[in-house]
């Protein structure tokens, strides 16, 4: 552990100025407000401040983040106060150990719901100060390195949080050494046997190419001797974890991979580099689209240097970088290596785009996991990158579209996107994006999001942002449904429908208009038999028969007719309302169907001889008459059906192999019951309609393999 004097002495070698006296207090308060408190590992509680607030000094970082650093636990875990701190150390260092302080004490329900709000915190403490993401990094660096001395289940919780958020929060503001030093010890601690492995075989390749990378260092060093260029050339062994993910993404083996060993070329300015880059491609063979330039497009979090893949000295195939001894150094530390506050700039969180944008996310998002399953996206990706009309460069994700190039551009832009043009040409909005694209977003205000661009776009604020408009416009469908559902149920038991009534008894739903009972009601949170014993309590319902085949639910019309630009798939729902098939029948277009309106998700369509239905037969008001439109037969469509099957080699191919031919395809297939002679399958198969399904089971039924096959659709 840091003794005091050494801290000062730290804090004092690289910023001469800083306030010594402030320093020690701090120190001295930590060490006695946390006392005698221990630390798992059994260590004093006070060498976890010291440490962290150690590990802030090798980034060279002002004595107000040291402070803090050493007071970071103090409010949380000791009779320390705001106020105190802020009259002790002043209001910066307050509201930094404040923010920090927050997020320790979020207490809900579930461990995703506070490792998701824990996150969110985070994200609004640190776009205030950017300080308290370096101390928060710092804290959590120095808790993954006694990772050891806590129970298996809790470091194996701590690990996944670390490589889910905090590893790649280091990425983003490019300090290299705490992102890389996370990782391995998560990766170690969630993947023993792979880290084992991997460690194994970097030592074997240590000892057998040990004359190798000096040999390959002097030969490039050489090179650029010869060439007029300054330089100082190192190679450094690529991470265990980062030769796992790449492992994990190319699903090849250890011994596939080319560039486990990357070379550095650190030169003067920029034009060296492009000089020195000269000389390698001159000399060596370049591997193909393994060159990247990242000096003329940096990454989001400010990296710059030049990679290629060459063949390089002793006939190796290895990765080169080039870069200067200021890209060096912004590279490994990021945003800690061009620090402002000495200046007396604030530099606060807002100050970077990707903040902003996670901010954006958050205010789209409706609940905390829904926030961290699209900041997850945003954080995880390799960049594409494409310019603006205007010659604006803007970094996607790979894999992005025109919409979440709109999306980037602007939120508004997203929203009333309608069309893209792709280096001059119109494309389709799901087109995938390249490198050096450029791109005009075509808008119209009469344009809203669609639900379908939820399913190609690939950023988390373009995701955000399509989710919150289907959120809003569903609420609308369920609010439309639910007045209908309302009228439609006093009127049939001739009692006086209005709103009146309706806002009498807002508090008994916990609603605050009547707008939120309808939509309960739509949604099938609440009945309208609910409601309408809630305005007339003393009403007694009347007897109801049992539900007919023959029941017809009028009001419906508007929604019948055929949309000009899509067919419509069922007749008799809203336009755009939330609909889903029911798995005990698997309806299929041909048979009779009703819709159910069930809780939260929307109506479910069953076959109208579905046994499902005899349990609604008391809630006529939750039942629609709809029927299949023309937009049904150009989807597929689950039919399932139940087969006994010959137990024969061969069978099985046989099966598939007449599915196949009558153009079924098999979704899903389930053994029941085997015994020798024979299997009982129930096998989902993907068709057109009633009668496609009926021609395979025809086609079934000719074979000498099948003794049985039927629809099982209940």
């Amino acid at each position: 552990m840091l003794r005091q004097y050494e801290l000062v002495d730290l804090v004092k070698s690289y910023d001469p100025d800083a306030d010594e006296d402030a320093l020690n207090r701090a120190y001295v308060y930590a060490m006695k407000k946390h006392g005698a408190q221990l630390r798992t590992s059994g260590d004093p509680y006070y060498s976890h401040p010291v440490e962290v607030a150690g590990i802030l000094t090798k980034f060279k970082l002002d004595s107000t983040s040291i402070i803090a650093g050493l007071l970071h636990d103090t409010v949380e875990d000791t009779d320390a106060t705001i106020d105190e701190i802020r009259e002790l150390f002043g209001p910066q260092v307050a509201q930094i150990v404040d923010g920090l302080t927050k997020l320790a004490m979020i207490e809900l329900k579930s461990k995703d719901s506070k490792q998701a709000e824990n996150f969110r915190k985070l994200l609004l403490a640190m776009s205030e100060d950017i300080r308290v993401l370096l101390i928060k990094l710092a804290d959590r660096l120095h808790n993954m390195r006694t990772l050891h001395f806590c129970p298996p289940e809790k470091r194996a919780r701590i690990a996944r949080e670390t490589l889910d958020i905090y590893a790649p929060l280091a990425e983003r503001i490019g300090m290299q050494e705490i992102k890389t030093e996370l990782e391995e010890i998560a990766f170690k601690e969630l993947h023993k046997e792979a880290y084992e492995s991997i460690t194994a075989r970097l030592n074997f390749l240590r000892e057998q190419g040990s004359n190798l990378v000096p040999a390959i260092i002097k030969q490039l060093q050489k090179d650029m001797e010869e060439g007029g260029v300054k330089a100082s050339v190192s190679g450094r062994e690529k991470s265990p974890y980062s030769i796992w993910r790449k492992m994990q993404k190319k699903n090849a083996s250890f011994e596939q991979l080319s560039d486990i060993m990357a070379f550095r070329i650190i030169v003067d300015d920029v034009a060296s580099c492009y000089q020195a880059l000269g000389i390698v491609h001159s000399k060596y063979h370049m591997v193909p689209r393994r060159f990247k330039d990242y000096i003329s497009t940096p990454k989001p979090n400010g990296y710059k240097s030049i990679h290629t893949g060459v063949i390089g000295p002793e006939n190796t195939r290895i990765e080169i970088q080039i870069r200067t001894q200021e890209m060096h150094e912004v590279n490994e530390k990021g945003v800690a290596a061009h620090w402002a506050y000495k200046q007396g700039e604030k530099v606060v969180g807002k100050n970077f785009r990707w903040i902003q944008e996670l901010l954006e996310i958050l205010e789209e998002a409706s609940n905390p996991e829904e926030f961290l399953e699209n900041t997850k996206l945003e954080m995880y990706n390799d960049q594409v990158f494409c310019f603006t009309p205007k010659g604006d460069l803007i970094g996607l994700p790979v894999n992005s579209t025109p919409v979440d190039f709109a999306y980037a551009v602007h939120s508004k832009v997203g929203n009333t996107c309608v069309g893209a043009k792709i280096n001059g040409e119109i494309k389709p909005l799901r087109t995938v994006l390249q490198n050096g694209d450029q791109v005009e977003i075509l808008t119209s205000k009469a344009q809203h999001p669609s639900p379908e661009w939820d399913r190609f776009v690939v950023t988390g604020k373009a995701k955000a942002a399509i989710r919150r408009y289907v959120r809003a416009n569903k609420r609308e469908q369920f609010v439309t449904l639910g007045e209908q559902m309302l009228e439609r149920t006093f009127k049939g038991e001739s009692l006086e429908f209005s709103e009146k009534g309706l806002i009498a008894v807002l508090p008994n739903f916990e609603a605050e208009s009547v707008e939120d009972i309808y939509a309960k009601v739509g949604e099938g949170l609440v009945t309208a038999w609910d409601v309408l014993r809630a305005v007339y309590p003393s009403y007694k319902q009347s007897k109801l028969g049992k539900v007919v085949k023959s029941f017809k639910v009028r009001g419906f019309g508007k929604s019948e007719k055929k949309s000009k630009s899509e067919p419509l798939k069922i007749k008799g729902l809203i336009p755009g309302m939330a609909v889903h098939f029911a798995g005990c029948c698997h309806p299929l277009p041909g048979d009779r169907i009703v819709g159910i309106v069930t809780t939260g998700k929307g109506v479910a369509v069953h076959s109208i001889d579905c046994k499902a239905l005899e349990k609604f037969a008391s809630e006529p008001e939750r039942w629609l008459d709809i029927s299949w439109g023309e937009g049904a037969i150009e989807e597929t469509h689950i039919g399932r059906l139940k087969v006994i099957l010959a137990n024969e080699p061969g069978a099985l191919g046989d099966l598939s192999n007449m599915i196949a031919r009558s153009d079924g395809n098999i979704a899903n297939l389930n053994i029941t019951n085997r015994t020798l002679s024979y299997f009982e399958l129930i096998v989902d198969i993907e068709v057109k309609d009633l009668k496609h399904l009926t021609d395979i089971i025809a086609a079934l039924r000719s074979s000498k393999v099948v003794s049985y096959v039927a629809r099982a659709n209940q």
